[in-house]
């Protein structure tokens, strides 16, 4: 352990548990009372099997939503119904006071170590990819994003780059995912109190390349995010990649010549069809229109162009249902 000391989540187990029953579950039970319309774990296809999957420890590999609640409520559901309870990556980047690194790491986080130069990068994902490995060798289970930060226009695809991480140091790829045992889980919320800020952040890429998030940024789409309105929520786990790997493997042995690149983009592909079928599909109704409007209204930046916000905040409530039906065709 004293190679990920810098990284690694605190493991005091009798405060973890007395902090999750006396504080931790009853806060978070409250805020999705207050903030939701209910919050609800799903499953897509045979729930015994995605359960057996999920038994002896599963690598839950999500959508992005919300920067604390997706995991967070994902942690909470885990535990109430089947006593598991995820380590969860979470990047430094969101560490804006140490109070908030070391709160995290005491409720089983670890430390994704990001913005580094090109080789300390490749160091930092040798030692995560590390810390990885001897968690799931343990049998425990773990929370990850499919990318890193949230994808702004909700068009959501795992990042080779994060799988790649996540298999380093092994020379048969496909037997370093099925080790994993990535359990895909798709995070549909009905209304995403930070849509305004991501539309606006594109306005702000789009007119200034070189426009960069500060860290007050982060700490407001924390905020923003916590305390907004989310209307429903659901997380709906699915089965196992494992045996869609053997599948295509059975059917295409010539895929472990690919070259690496193209191995990650199909087992990319595989998570991202489960994430997309997985989705919610929710009847927003007629005043739809209008809580767009509202959204925009609350935009205020330099040079605000209405129709291109607009067109950007329809856009992340569309893209979901695109993806769910070309999953689902």
């Amino acid at each position: 352990m004293e190679n990920f000391k810098d990284i690694r989540a605190y493991r005091v187990g009798w405060l973890l548990t007395i902090c999750d029953f006396l504080f931790a579950f009853p806060l978070l039970w409250a805020w999705a009372l207050k903030t939701t319309k209910g919050i609800r774990l799903d499953f897509l296809g045979d729930r015994k099997q995605i359960e057996a999957d999920i038994k002896h420890g599963a690598f839950f590999m999500t959508n992005h939503r919300d920067i604390v609640l997706d995991s967070a409520w994902l942690s909470l559901l885990l535990r109430c119904k089947y006593f598991i309870r995820p380590f969860i990556g979470i990047g430094n980047n969101l560490f804006a006071y140490k109070w908030i690194e070391v709160l995290v790491r005491f409720n089983r986080c670890f430390v994704v170590k990001r913005g580094a130069g090109a080789h300390e990068q490749l160091e930092n994902a040798k030692q995560l990819s590390a810390y990885i490995r001897m968690l799931r060798e343990q049998g425990k289970s773990i929370w990850l994003a499919q990318r890193e930060g949230r994808a702004k226009d909700s068009n959501d695809l795992t990042q080779p780059s994060v799988l790649h991480m996540l298999t380093l140091g092994d020379d048969d790829f496909f037997a370093n995912v099925k080790a994993l045992n990535i359990c895909p889980v798709s995070i549909t919320y009905e209304y995403d109190p930070c849509d305004y800020l991501k539309a606006a952040e594109m306005q702000l890429r789009r007119d200034d390349p070189k426009w960069r998030k500060r860290k007050r940024d982060d700490v407001l789409s924390m905020k923003t995010g916590i305390r907004g309105e989310k209307g429903r929520v659901v997380f709906r786990l699915t089965p196992s990649i494992n045996p869609e790997i053997d599948a295509m493997l059975a059917a295409e042995p010539e895929v472990k010549n690919l070259p690496p690149k193209e191995q990650l983009q199909r087992v990319c592909d595989i998570i991202d069809r489960h994430i997309h079928r997985g989705y919610e599909i929710f009847d927003r109704g007629t005043e739809f229109d209008a809580y767009i409007e509202s959204r925009l209204a609350m935009i205020d930046i330099p040079n605000k162009d209405e129709a291109f916000l607009r067109e950007k905040l329809y856009e992340m409530y569309n893209n979901p249902i695109l993806n769910y039906k070309k999953a689902n065709e």
